[in-house]
C-alpha cells in the first residue's frame, strides 16, 4: 500500500472509531470515502479493521454503546458491503447477532478519546428528555467546549472552577483530565442528574472529595445540588470559583433570566476581589434567545458578551 493511501486509510479509521466511540450521528460518518475504497478493493480488511476499532473497540467492549445505536450503525456498514462485494463477510453478521440477542437498556454509554491517549467515558440515557429533563444526555455545545478547554489549559490550571448545569458531565471531565485544575465543582439541580453524574465521576477513575482515599494528584471533585433561582450569596460565595462555565444552558428565556441572575450574585460575592472569569457555550437555536442574554448580561454592565 502506498503511503498517501495508507494514511488515508489510518485517517478514515480513525473517523470512523471517535464517531462511533462517541456514538455521533451516523449521516456523520464519511460513508463516501468508505464505499470509494471498497470499490478500490476486493479486499474485506478494512472492514475488519472498523469492526476492530468500532463494536469490538476495548472501550465499546467494556461500555457499550445503546443496543440500538449499534445495530443501526452495522446494518449501514453491511449495506455498504452488499453493494460492493458479492462474497459476505461473516465477522459483520456475527457482529450483527451478537447485538441483537443483547438486551437494550435505558442506558447508553459515550466515550472521548483525548489527546493524552486517555478517554472520558459517560453514561447517559438513550432518550433526549428523560425524568423530565434533558440533562441526562450530552449536547454539542458541552462537547466544543471541552475541546475549547484542551486547547487552552491556562485558563483551568491549579485554579478551582464552577461548572453550571453539568448534565452528564463531559466538560468538566475533560478539564479534570486534560487541564489540571485544583479543585473543580459540577453543579445541576435535578437529582437524577446529580445522581448521574457522581456515577460518571467515578466512572472515569476520579474521586469525590469526600472520599479519604482520593488521590491527591488530581483535583478536589465536589458534586453540588444547585437551583439558580433559590441560591444566595452566601452558598455562592463557598464555592470561591476562579473560573465559572456552562454548556448549553440557554435554551429558553427563562433559564437565561435564571443564569444571568447567579451570575450577578457570583459577582457580588467578590466585592474585594476579582470576579471570577465566565466561559459560556451554547448553540444558536433561536437568534432571538441569543439576543436575550446578550441583552441581559449588557443590563450587569458586562458588555462584552460574545
Amino acid at each position: 500500500m502506498a503511503p498517501e493511501e495508507s494514511a488515508g486509510t489510518e485517517l478514515l479509521l480513525r473517523s470512523f472509531e471517535r464517531r462511533f466511540l462517541a456514538a455521533r450521528a451516523l449521516r456523520s460518518f464519511p460513508w463516501q470515502s468508505l464505499e470509494a475504497k471498497l470499490r478500490d478493493s476486493s479486499d474485506s480488511e478494512l472492514l475488519r479493521d472498523i469492526l476492530q476499532k468500532t463494536v469490538k473497540h476495548p472501550l465499546c467492549v467494556k461500555h457499550p454503546p445503546s443496543v440500538k445505536y449499534a445495530w443501526c450503525f452495522l446494518s449501514e456498514l453491511i449495506k455498504k458491503h452488499e453493494a460492493v462485494h458479492m462474497e459476505p463477510l461473516d465477522e459483520l453478521y456475527e457482529a450483527l447477532a451478537e447485538i441483537l440477542m443483547a438486551k437494550e437498556s435505558t442506558q447508553g454509554h459515550r466515550s472521548y478519546l483525548l489527546p493524552s491517549g486517555g478517554s472520558v467515558t459517560l453514561s447517559e440515557s438513550t432518550a433526549i428528555i428523560s425524568h423530565g429533563t434533558t440533562g441526562l444526555v450530552t449536547w454539542d455545545a458541552a462537547l466544543y467546549l471541552a475541546e475549547w478547554a484542551i486547547e487552552n489549559p491556562a485558563a483551568f490550571t491549579h485554579r478551582t472552577v464552577l461548572e453550571l448545569g453539568s448534565g452528564t458531565g463531559l466538560t468538566g471531565l475533560a478539564i479534570c483530565k486534560m487541564c489540571h485544575p485544583q479543585a473543580y465543582i459540577f453543579s445541576d439541580c435535578h437529582s437524577r442528574v446529580l445522581e448521574q453524574l457522581r456515577g460518571n465521576v467515578l466512572l472515569n477513575g476520579l474521586s469525590l472529595e469526600t472520599d479519604v482515599t482520593a488521590n491527591s494528584d488530581s483535583p478536589r471533585v465536589t458534586v453540588a445540588q444547585l437551583d439558580w433561582d433559590v441560591t444566595t450569596v452566601p452558598q455562592l460565595s463557598a464555592f470561591q470559583p476562579d473560573v465559572v462555565i456552562a454548556a448549553d444552558v440557554l435554551y429558553c428565556p427563562e433559564a437565561i433570566v435564571s443564569l444571568v441572575g447567579v451570575l450577578q450574585r457570583l459577582a457580588a460575592c467578590c466585592k474585594h476581589q476579582r470576579a471570577p472569569e465566565v466561559y459560556v457555550a451554547f448553540t444558536v437555536r433561536n437568534p432571538e434567545t441569543c439576543q436575550l442574554f446578550t441583552t441581559e448580561l449588557e443590563t450587569l454592565g458586562h458588555t462584552e458578551a460574545s
